[in-house]
């Protein structure tokens, strides 16, 4: 199980993300369009850097929705191996079968 702390800690990146995702767009648009004039284009870059950095969708890290586990995480099921395995061989996932021989 991780950390409580680390679980909340990239809820609230998420949630931060969501929440800045537009204007973060609008802004990296202008950055991007070769029209716009490089003043404008330049104060665009400004505003993007005072953006917090948690508010960046790359700082998201996928987690096990079960253990938090950051590593090996399916993003279908969100779930890590270690959780998909221990569920599937109680027959708790639908359609999963987990061979032995």
């Amino acid at each position: 199980m991780a950390k409580k702390s680390s679980i909340e800690k990239n809820e609230r990146r998420r949630k931060m993300a969501k929440n800045t995702a537009a204007k973060r767009a609008k802004l990296k648009a202008i950055v991007m369009d070769k029209k716009v004039s490089i003043e404008d284009r330049f104060n665009a870059v400004l505003k993007l850097a005072q953006l917090p950095r948690n508010s960046a969708k790359e700082r998201v890290r996928n987690r096990c929705a079960v253990t938090g586990r950051p590593r090996a995480t399916y993003r279908k099921l969100k779930m890590s191996r270690l959780a998909l395995r221990e569920y599937g061989s109680k027959g708790l996932i639908p359609g999963l079968v987990k061979s032995s021989w």
